[in-house]
């Protein structure tokens, strides 16, 4: 009997959720981010964390949202990839 995969947690929408997004460290890299997430919601207010990496090449910017469903959630993550500048989101 082949041993099944645990399935992860279904989220309910509406809900709070908190997008870590990585990438090469530049004066612009925060505005690209909260416009993308402007884009895909439109009561975000542009709150965010940056937080450089050690040495400084790359940093993180953390935003929360109020995610509505899985399609928001795709295309938010597929719009930050598709500019290039986004190692990971997570």
């Amino acid at each position: 009997m082949a041993e099944q995969q645990p399935q992860p947690p279904k989220i309910e929408f509406p809900c709070d959720y908190e997008i870590r997004i990585m990438g090469n460290a530049a004066p612009d890299f925060k505005d690209v981010c909260v416009e993308i997430i402007k884009k895909h919601v439109a009561d975000f207010d542009g709150n965010c964390r940056v937080k450089p990496s050690r040495a400084g090449n790359f940093e993180s910017v953390m935003v929360k949202i109020v995610a509505t469903g899985e399609d928001q959630l795709r295309a938010i993550f597929a719009d930050l990839k598709a500019t290039g500048r986004v190692k990971m989101v997570l």
